[in-house]
């Protein structure tokens, strides 16, 4: 596809645009004014500016000084400006009024970006409190984020550093030793799981000899050893079956496809699909869903 002919989403070049000219929407939640994420974008705009700029679709119409602007994303960013005194800010143009394609199909920032991140600018000079200025967080947050990976090997956090971990699932990988620590990680990458409470049931499951010394935490000590080995033995077996999953997922999935090419094949074939009508019309009607189906993973 020639370059020039695709369409740009939005104008090479940005504008200022008054506030007092910018048509919503949507309405900004009363309830979320004041709130944390209302809070932490305006100390974040306060210390360091405006990071994200809205993006604004001109109105057909007025001219000059009088033009309006449709507001398609940063409505809060907008209210915090208004709070803030300022009359205008700088936008992105956007060549459609459609807003579904902005902030919410950001992908979030994992908690490993975030340390890696904080510590770019810690290296750089900008202090732990003027960071948590910004985000109008505790410092001691920032400090927790900063040393996020103290006691993690670097390869769990390499297989990791992408992924939705949450922070107290990555402190708990410290209890156990690195050899686990990748275990763990390949286990919640295969089964699509980060979530902490998976983490905790992976490291009590753990074998006391893949256990960091005083790696045990509060509600793990209240298992009795007859619990434990249980969780040890349903554990060992619930990763047992997804190491075999695994391992045949490629397999099954050429069948699958090789099995759609076939009955494709098979149902372009205007005296099986009258037969296959006329004696078995609940296994045609299997067959071209098999063989419509955009994905085979649905």
């Amino acid at each position: 596809m020639d370059v020039e002919s695709v369409r740009l989403g939005f104008l090479r070049e940005g504008l200022t645009v008054p506030l007092d000219r910018m048509l919503p929407t949507k309405p900004v939640n009363p309830a979320m004014v004041g709130g944390a994420k209302y809070a932490a974008i305006m100390a974040s705009i306060r210390e360091v500016g405006l990071i994200e700029p809205p993006v604004v679709y001109p109105l057909k119409g007025k001219p000059g000084r009088h033009k309006q602007y449709l507001l398609l994303d940063g409505h809060m960013r907008v209210e915090i400006l208004k709070a803030l005194g300022q009359t205008e800010v700088f936008c992105l143009v956007s060549t459609d009024d459609e807003a579904y394609t902005y902030n919410h199909k950001v992908n979030r920032l994992p908690p490993i970006q975030e340390h890696f991140m904080i510590l770019r600018a810690i290296e750089n000079g900008v202090s732990e409190e003027r960071i948590a200025k910004a985000l109008s967080v505790d410092v001691a947050r920032i400090r927790q984020k900063r040393d996020l990976l103290n006691g993690i090997c670097p390869e769990a956090v390499n297989l990791l550093r992408d992924k939705p971990v949450t922070t107290n699932g990555m402190r708990a990988l410290r209890r156990v030793k690195p050899v686990r620590q990748i275990e763990i990680a390949e286990l919640m990458i295969a089964t699509g799981n980060f979530s902490p409470l998976y983490v905790f049931a992976l490291i009590a499951a753990t074998p006391p000899e893949l256990r960091v010394e005083g790696g045990q935490d509060k509600q793990t000590n209240k298992l009795t050893p007859e619990d434990m080995a249980r969780m040890r033995r349903e554990m060992e077996s619930l990763e047992q079956g997804v190491r075999e999953v695994e391992e045949s997922y490629g397999p099954n999935m050429m069948n699958l496809v090789l099995a759609r090419g076939y009955l494709a094949k098979l149902l372009g074939n205007s005296r099986v699909v009258r037969y296959l009508s006329a004696h078995y019309a609940d296994i045609l009607a299997e067959f071209e869903k098999i063989v419509q189906a955009s994905s085979l993973e649905k």
